[in-house]
């Protein structure tokens, strides 16, 4: 009779580390998502350098839908904790970023996807970061290709993604360059919402939390240094692409 209880424990188990939580700060998800979020949460800027919340909308721009459904793709037992910080605009702020990344991480998120980048180190993201970074989270945020960084994928512990036009739909490169850390597919896939529409280091980054999700979830690994590991062990491409190669001789 104890043999039946073992085997219920070890499927428990094994259901828990097949669903890993991915946080998405984003713009949001559409309607056909709603089953696949198990937690959702609206970030604005309020009085000062605060943030506030409300109840989120459904995604006005499309994106963080489009990102989500590549999350998905990679890691169909993935579950999504989606923090809405961007409307129609686009923009959002160091402040509302912070709060989001530090609710995601409160929210159990394995994989916080990071698919934008601001110009200017602000105190409350850092912190947030080294905070989410310190509970175990992977943090993957996008990077520019070349030019100046951007935060928070500059911050330490971070891990920072490009797109590479070289990869395919589950391809990673390991760069290791003064830019980026990986590369990954700058597309959506095709068919898919946003297909043909939302492109670049956004959507690289949402193939990586995709493919590190899913190895989390056969493996039960957690935090930022495997989540490193994963990316490393997927690479068909190491080394940064020719052209980019070319441009840093040139600068």
């Amino acid at each position: 009779m104890a043999e039946p209880a073992r085997l219920r424990r070890s499927e428990a188990a094994s259901a828990s580390r097949r669903q890993v939580l991915v946080g998405l700060a984003d713009s949001g998800v559409d309607d056909g998502l709603l089953a696949r979020v198990v937690a959702a949460r609206g970030f604005t800027a309020g009085e000062g350098e605060q943030a506030q919340t409300a109840a989120p909308m459904p995604d006005p721009v499309g994106h963080g839908s489009a990102l989500a459904r590549i999350v998905l793709a990679h890691a169909p037992a993935a579950r999504i904790v989606n923090a809405q910080i961007f409307g129609a605009r686009g923009a959002t702020s160091a402040a509302v970023a912070a709060a989001a990344v530090a609710w995601l991480a409160e929210q159990g998120a394995a994989v916080v996807n990071l698919s934008f980048g601001l110009h200017e180190d602000r105190a409350p993201l850092r912190a947030a970061c080294a905070r989410a970074l310190a509970a175990g989270c992977a943090l993957i945020a996008a990077a520019p290709a070349r030019g100046a960084p951007v935060f928070p994928s500059s911050y330490a512990g971070v891990i920072r993604v490009t797109g590479d036009a070289r990869c395919g739909f589950a391809q990673v490169s390991h760069l290791a360059t003064a830019q980026a850390d990986f590369g990954a597919c700058v597309q959506v896939q095709a068919g898919a919402p946003g297909a043909g529409r939302i492109a670049g280091a956004s959507v690289a980054v949402a193939h990586a939390s995709g493919l590190v999700a899913a190895r989390f979830a056969e493996t039960g690994a957690r935090g930022a240094e495997a989540a490193r590991a994963v990316l490393a062990a997927a690479a068909v491409y190491h080394g940064a692409e020719r052209k980019a190669r070319h441009d840093a001789r040139n600068a």
